[in-house]
């Protein structure tokens, strides 16, 4: 553990949270961050079945395309008369999971790469959001509603929805640690063909991870309304930067068939505490940007770089015979 890239990003990110602290003004504060959290709680949400997407070796960039399609329906539901927001949510919830549905058909039935469709479905589904929302904002929800989307646990500042989310976190955790399932995904991402042949499910599994996808990121589009109090149609425009880098920082391989959730959640936390803290420093937002892309491209060299230095500690200490000696 001490040496695996997981570690590695803790010790990142105590590094940040305390340099950060000690030369930022406000970045110690308790509202800091409540403001982290809230920020970091759609980002963990996709990135959790993302995370299982692309250990499968598959990925989808329509993540965000999809919180904003979301969030346009449930707008414009909400402003033809429809007043009943459970229902809505679950509208919602249902939408997402068909649109990522369409997605894993086209990568399981039609067999087309998923970076392909998924760039495509990106730039429909944001299309689509538009011809239902316009340019108009939908913003007169119950204030209710409204408040306790971000609204802390009682003695506390963290907001509640983090609570959900770590239900969920470890609900993903168990599905990819303790069951015949997880293990298969990483099965899928190292070789999808002798997994087929170990009677693994292959494309099926592909399917449901898109409509698992689909549908946490419809929960992102939904948190997202409530805690701004508004339905646009480009709302969380470029948050698929934000969650593709945090899973491959988190040491999920682009290639399949390695990584984890506690890398990937770790990776949303640096990603977020640095991104704010910048903020904070009045950072110019083009700067950010660059740092988002740094730490994607450090996100695919890093971890290789811990796997290997670890493989060579490994060969080069001692092997040991029947006596205890060194061989």
């Amino acid at each position: 553990m001490l040496g695996s890239w997981d570690a590695v990003l803790l010790v990142a990110l105590a590094a940040v949270v305390i340099v950060a602290a000690a030369t930022v003004e406000g970045v110690g504060s308790p509202r800091f961050y409540r403001f982290v959290a809230l920020e970091a709680i759609p980002i963990a949400l996709i990135a959790l079945p993302m995370t299982l997407v692309v250990i499968t070796g598959e990925i989808d960039l329509s993540v965000a395309s999809t919180v904003g399609l979301t969030c346009s329906v449930l707008g414009q539901l909400w402003h033809l008369g429809v007043t009943s927001l459970p229902l809505l949510i679950g509208l919602s919830l249902l939408l997402g999971a068909v649109l990522g549905a369409v997605n894993g058909v086209f990568v399981t039935v039609f067999g087309l790469p998923s970076l392909a469709v998924t760039i495509g479905t990106l730039a429909l589904y944001r299309g689509l959001a538009y011809v239902v929302l316009g340019d108009r904002a939908v913003a007169d929800y119950p204030p209710a509603w409204t408040r306790n989307a971000v609204a802390p646990v009682p003695g506390t500042v963290v907001p509640w929805f983090v609570l959900v989310l770590a239900a969920l976190a470890v609900a993903f955790g168990v599905l990819l640690y303790a069951t015949p399932v997880g293990r298969s995904l990483y099965a899928m991402g190292n070789n999808a063909e002798a997994a087929t042949f170990s009677g693994v499910a292959v494309l099926r599994t592909r399917f449901w991870l898109f409509v698992a996808t689909g549908a946490m990121a419809a929960l992102a589009g939904v948190f997202w309304t409530f805690r701004f109090a508004s339905a646009r149609a480009d709302n969380a425009t470029g948050l698929e930067l934000a969650v593709v880098a945090a899973v491959l920082l988190g040491g999920v391989s682009i290639f399949g068939g390695r990584g984890g959730l506690v890398g990937v959640l770790a990776a949303v936390a640096l990603l977020v505490v640095l991104r704010n803290a910048l903020q904070l420093a009045n950072v110019p937002a083009n700067t950010l940007t660059i740092v988002t892309g740094s730490l994607l491209i450090l996100s695919v060299v890093g971890p290789n770089v811990v796997r290997a230095t670890r493989e060579r500690w490994r060969r080069r200490r001692p092997t040991t015979t029947v006596e205890g000696t060194p061989s």
